[in-house]
Protein backbone atom coordinates (compact mmCIF):
# COMPACT_ATOMS: atom_id res chain seq x y z
CA UNK A 1 0.00 0.00 0.00
CA UNK A 2 2.10 2.84 -1.53
CA UNK A 3 0.54 6.15 -0.42
CA UNK A 4 1.91 10.13 -0.92
CA UNK A 5 1.92 12.23 2.39
CA UNK A 6 0.85 15.52 1.94
CA UNK A 7 0.07 17.29 5.52
CA UNK A 8 2.50 19.11 7.55
CA UNK A 9 2.27 16.01 10.39
CA UNK A 10 3.51 13.19 8.24
CA UNK A 11 6.73 12.56 5.81
CA UNK A 12 7.37 9.31 3.24
CA UNK A 13 11.15 8.39 2.68
CA UNK A 14 12.52 5.82 0.38
CA UNK A 15 15.43 4.42 0.05
CA UNK A 16 17.24 1.38 -2.42
CA UNK A 17 18.93 -0.94 -0.08
CA UNK A 18 21.62 -2.87 -1.99
CA UNK A 19 20.03 -6.38 -0.16
CA UNK A 20 17.39 -8.51 -0.52
CA UNK A 21 13.85 -8.19 1.31
CA UNK A 22 14.53 -10.86 4.04
CA UNK A 23 17.67 -9.38 4.91
CA UNK A 24 16.70 -5.96 5.04
CA UNK A 25 13.59 -6.66 7.13
CA UNK A 26 16.20 -8.52 9.37
CA UNK A 27 18.79 -5.77 9.97
CA UNK A 28 14.92 -3.91 10.63
CA UNK A 29 13.70 -6.32 13.49
CA UNK A 30 16.99 -7.85 14.77
CA UNK A 31 18.57 -5.99 18.00
CA UNK A 32 22.29 -7.17 16.86
CA UNK A 33 21.45 -5.31 13.81
CA UNK A 34 19.68 -2.31 14.60
CA UNK A 35 22.26 -0.77 16.68
CA UNK A 36 24.09 -1.20 13.58
CA UNK A 37 22.22 1.19 11.32
CA UNK A 38 19.20 2.84 13.52
CA UNK A 39 20.55 6.36 14.19
CA UNK A 40 21.65 8.94 12.13
CA UNK A 41 25.48 9.48 12.10
CA UNK A 42 27.14 10.98 15.00
CA UNK A 43 24.78 9.15 17.03
CA UNK A 44 24.77 5.93 18.00
CA UNK A 45 22.36 2.57 18.86
CA UNK A 46 23.51 2.00 22.79
CA UNK A 47 20.50 0.19 23.50
CA UNK A 48 18.19 -1.86 20.71
CA UNK A 49 15.03 -3.99 22.70
CA UNK A 50 12.58 -5.74 20.30
CA UNK A 51 9.76 -7.79 21.06
CA UNK A 52 9.12 -8.22 17.71
CA UNK A 53 5.06 -9.48 17.74
CA UNK A 54 1.61 -7.92 17.51
CA UNK A 55 1.51 -5.89 20.84
CA UNK A 56 5.21 -6.18 21.64
CA UNK A 57 7.18 -3.45 22.14
CA UNK A 58 11.01 -1.91 21.21
CA UNK A 59 12.80 0.47 23.04
CA UNK A 60 15.87 2.03 20.81
CA UNK A 61 18.35 4.29 22.76
CA UNK A 62 20.48 7.00 20.62
CA UNK A 63 23.86 8.01 21.80
CA UNK A 64 25.01 11.55 21.39
CA UNK A 65 29.39 11.63 21.47
CA UNK A 66 29.19 13.54 24.61
CA UNK A 67 26.78 11.05 26.24
CA UNK A 68 23.41 12.24 26.41
CA UNK A 69 21.29 9.82 24.89
CA UNK A 70 17.82 9.92 23.46
CA UNK A 71 15.00 6.96 23.94
CA UNK A 72 12.14 6.28 21.91
CA UNK A 73 9.79 3.67 22.74
CA UNK A 74 6.76 2.48 20.78
CA UNK A 75 4.49 -0.62 19.94
CA UNK A 76 4.46 -3.37 17.14
CA UNK A 77 0.89 -2.95 15.64
CA UNK A 78 1.28 -4.97 12.94
CA UNK A 79 4.35 -7.78 12.04
CA UNK A 80 4.21 -9.07 8.52
CA UNK A 81 7.95 -10.71 7.48
CA UNK A 82 8.90 -9.90 5.57
CA UNK A 83 6.97 -7.39 3.95
CA UNK A 84 5.87 -4.51 6.60
CA UNK A 85 5.97 -3.29 9.86
CA UNK A 86 3.28 -0.77 11.31
CA UNK A 87 4.28 0.68 15.26
CA UNK A 88 3.91 3.72 17.08
CA UNK A 89 6.81 6.01 18.22
CA UNK A 90 7.33 8.40 21.04
CA UNK A 91 10.64 9.83 22.48
CA UNK A 92 10.69 9.29 26.35
CA UNK A 93 12.16 12.90 26.89
CA UNK A 94 10.54 14.68 23.94
CA UNK A 95 6.66 15.04 22.60
CA UNK A 96 7.89 15.93 18.88
CA UNK A 97 6.16 12.02 18.23
CA UNK A 98 4.03 11.19 21.13
CA UNK A 99 2.73 7.78 19.70
CA UNK A 100 3.13 8.80 16.23
CA UNK A 101 2.74 6.04 13.63
CA UNK A 102 5.50 4.12 11.15
CA UNK A 103 4.83 1.80 8.38
CA UNK A 104 7.33 0.33 6.73
CA UNK A 105 7.06 -1.28 3.33
CA UNK A 106 9.72 -3.71 2.23
CA UNK A 107 9.66 -3.99 -1.36
CA UNK A 108 11.25 -6.79 -3.42
CA UNK A 109 13.82 -5.44 -6.07
CA UNK A 110 15.01 -8.99 -6.70
CA UNK A 111 19.16 -8.32 -4.93
CA UNK A 112 17.59 -5.07 -3.32
CA UNK A 113 14.76 -3.80 -1.65
CA UNK A 114 12.54 -0.36 -1.38
CA UNK A 115 12.18 0.36 1.92
CA UNK A 116 9.14 2.91 1.97
CA UNK A 117 8.70 4.44 5.32
CA UNK A 118 5.85 7.05 5.99
CA UNK A 119 5.86 8.29 9.57
CA UNK A 120 2.63 9.99 10.86
CA UNK A 121 0.91 11.82 13.52
CA UNK A 122 3.86 14.16 14.52
CA UNK A 123 3.31 16.88 16.50
CA UNK A 124 3.93 19.64 13.30
CA UNK A 125 6.24 20.78 10.50
CA UNK A 126 9.23 21.19 12.29
CA UNK A 127 8.84 17.63 14.14
CA UNK A 128 8.52 16.22 10.76
CA UNK A 129 11.68 18.14 9.12
CA UNK A 130 13.59 16.78 12.37
CA UNK A 131 12.34 13.31 11.99
CA UNK A 132 13.00 13.18 8.26
CA UNK A 133 16.59 14.22 8.70
CA UNK A 134 16.90 11.44 11.11
CA UNK A 135 15.31 8.64 8.95
CA UNK A 136 16.79 9.79 6.16
CA UNK A 137 20.45 9.73 7.88
CA UNK A 138 19.48 6.21 9.42
CA UNK A 139 18.67 5.03 6.38
CA UNK A 140 21.81 6.08 4.46
CA UNK A 141 23.44 3.93 7.30
CA UNK A 142 21.29 0.91 6.35
CA UNK A 143 22.39 1.63 2.83
CA UNK A 144 26.12 1.45 3.57
CA UNK A 145 26.04 -1.43 5.90
CA UNK A 146 24.73 -3.65 3.06
CA UNK A 147 26.91 -1.74 0.84
CA UNK A 148 29.98 -2.87 2.38
CA UNK A 149 28.79 -6.18 2.60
Amino acid sequence: MNRTVQDDRSLEVRRVIPAPRERVFAAWTRSDEVRKWSSPAPLTVAVAEIDLRAGGRFRIEMEEPGGARHRAVGEYREVTPPERLVYTWSWEEDDSATDSLITVEFIDRGNETEVVLTHERLRDAASRDNHRQGWNGSLERLAALFAEA
